[in-house]
Formats: C-alpha cells, structure tokens, sequence
C-alpha cells in the first residue's frame, strides 16, 4: 500500500468509489505507547521514529482519531473546570456548576499511560442531575486551525475520522458512574436516568450539527459496545434509537457512520442492520472474540461495512503465521468491498509488528487485479 495515495482511497472506500479496493488500516498505538512509556524506545529498526514515520515505513493507512480534538465541547461562563494533583499517580477533577459541584478521582499506573476511576463523576441522583444541566447547557465548536494542522501533518496516511462521545448507557458506564452503580441507577432513578440520556443525547445532536458543518466525513461513535454488558433488551430501549436519530442526521449531509463494537457481540449483531449505522467497527471474531466470521457476515449482509475484523492475538507469536494468512484472506473474501481490513482491537505490545507487512502484502495482492481493468 505504499504506493496508494491513502488520502483518497480512504474516502473512496467509504463511498464507494474504490472500484473494488479495499484498504488496510490496523491501529499500532498501544504497541507504540507501551514501548515509549516512561521515555522507553521502539525496538530496531524503528527506534527514533515517532507514530506517523511507523506507519509509513510499515507501508499501511492509519485511524486518524486525531481530528476527534477539533470538536470541542462550550460551557457556560458560569462552569469552572478544575484540575488537581492529589500525589505522583492520583489527579482530581472538578465541574464546578451554578447547581453544585462534580468530581473524579483517576489513578495512574507504573506501566502505562492509562488512569481508571477511583471515584466516578456520579455517585448518586444528585450528582446526575448536575450532570443533566450539564449536557443541557453544552454547545459545540470546530477548531479549523487545528483541522488544517492535523491535515497538513497526517492525511497522507488517510482521511480525517472522527468519534463521538459514548451514547447513554455506554456513557454511564464507562465515563460517568461505573458499570455496577449505572445498572443500579437504571432500575433505582429511571425517570432522572431517562432525562439524564435526553439531555446527553440532544447535546450529542448539538455536535452532530457541528460535525455535519464540518469537512470530516467520517464518524464513529466510540462506544465500546459489549453484549456482556449491554443486553438486547437495554440496548434496544436506551442505544437502537439515539443511533437511528444520529445516523439519520449525518446521513443527511452524507457522512459514513459507523461504531466501535469491541467487546463480545453475538446478542446484538442481529439489530446491526437496525442501527442506520453504515459499518460497525472492531467486531472481534474467534479464537478471541465470541462469533464467527460467518456469523458477522450473516448479520452485516451486503449492507454494513466491517471496519477491522482480524483478532489481535494472531499478532502475537504464539499464533502460526499461517492462521493470521489464511484469516485475513477469509474476511477479504467474505467482506470485500466494504471492508476497512484492520486489527480488532488494536495490535497489543507484545505482538509482532512486522505480522503488520504480511497483511500488507496480502491486499497489495488483492488490490492488483482492480488496476489491471
């Protein structure tokens, strides 16, 4: 793929214009950031090189979420935000409201870059209605310096891509309460729930107005969706409808809509088609992820792209070379053209990062026969 303008086979794929093509699009960033952690360094040959030189010498597309830091959320000037350091690994942060004050607690690591929550955003009811005038008050805002910055430094390796914030229950979940606390609210407080998800929604519908104004085509929601988790039952009543009202309104000024599905899927696969998402991303098949290939393809049809597909163990060396072949040319087979080939989830830092050339080749190859007609 190093001799593709990746730029425009990335749109071309999404829209269908690629006569074929597909593209190779895998995300490295945690083998990168595991690596450089604590001022470590990649290994030769690639020692010095920062994330875009990596990408061009392994000859690949890449995700660029980057421009997600162009859309920014507005607040009130009554809002402060704060931010303190409790000691070297613990940070509080604050929301300071006209109704009340929010915060969280977030814990470093010795062994990476990521924090987790110590003391979630929303403890209780209180604390959700502050976050409801919150979301109600949040307008949106689209920095084109830093558009044209990111473009000028990136867009050789592919189109600018954009995520939205985590819809209702994901949201809860994952950013604002925790997993135990959020089912707990669903059934104790249902009726601040719901307004707390109204509220969340029409700010997100305030950004897709932004976004659709935007010269970013492509979106995903980063939900991290996980049937283990999230049931038919509640993904139908408080995730199928905001996806069909954001979709409906991005589709309108023709934006590619997809999601990020990256835990186990099998129980929500079958209201994909649903969705009004045009791909879902991520979808993790066996030996590492809970359904077959097949299964994902019964259930995206010819209608949703797959955006990923190839399990992110086979990356690493305790998995034949032979399966990481022979499962990349089964996905091109069944999911060719609408397929964004990359890794579900990403490469982890113990993988093999020259398994990512063997891939390469393999739509190269695949890519040929559409240049000779």
């Amino acid at each position: 793929m190093q001799n593709l303008e990746l730029y425009n086979l990335n749109n071309d794929v999404c829209f269908g214009r690629s006569n074929g093509k597909i593209i190779w699009q895998p995300r490295i960033g945690c083998w990168i950031d595991d690596k450089v952690f604590n001022g470590g360094q990649l290994p030769t040959p690639y020692t010095g090189m920062n994330y875009l030189e990596l990408y061009k010498n392994l000859g690949c597309s890449a995700r660029l979420y980057v421009f997600n830091n162009c859309f920014k959320p507005v607040y009130p000037n009554t809002v402060n935000i704060i931010r303190e350091k409790i000691d070297s690994m613990k940070t509080m942060n604050k929301i300071e409201t006209p109704i009340g004050t929010l915060s969280e607690i977030t814990m470093g690591n010795d062994s990476n870059s990521g924090r987790m929550p110590e003391k979630w955003w929303i403890e209780n009811e209180d604390d959700m209605k502050k976050y409801i005038w919150l979301h109600e008050h949040t307008s949106w805002t689209f920095d084109k310096k830093m558009y044209d910055k990111y473009f000028e430094e990136c867009c050789s390796l592919g189109a600018p891509t954009a995520f939205m914030p985590r819809v209702s229950v994901q949201n809860l979940y994952i950013d604002t309460m925790g997993m135990e606390n959020g089912i707990f609210a669903l059934y104790d407080f249902p009726s601040t729930v719901s307004k707390y998800f109204t509220a969340l929604h029409e700010s997100h519908m305030r950004m897709i107005d932004v976004i659709n104004a935007s010269p970013i085509d492509i979106i995903n929601f980063g939900d991290n969706i996980h049937c283990g988790t999230l049931t038919p039952d509640i993904f139908k009543k408080y995730v199928l409808p905001y996806y069909q009202e954001r979709t409906d309104k991005l589709h309108t000024y023709g934006k590619f809509a997809n999601s990020h599905w990256d835990g186990d899927t099998y129980s929500l696969l079958p209201y994909a088609k649903e969705t009004g998402l045009d791909g879902i991303e991520a979808i993790t098949p066996k030996p590492q992820g809970d359904v077959s290939l097949e299964y994902i393809k019964e259930h995206l049809g010819d209608e949703l792209f797959l955006l990923d597909g190839i399990p992110a163990i086979l990356f690493d060396d305790l998995f034949p070379i032979e399966q990481l072949v022979e499962t990349t040319e089964k996905i091109i087979e069944l999911f060719a053209p609408k397929l964004i080939l990359g890794i579900s989830d990403e490469i982890s830092s113990t993988g093999d990062i020259e398994r990512i050339r063997i891939v390469g080749d393999i739509v190269d190859k695949y890519n040929e026969q559409f240049d000779q007609v």
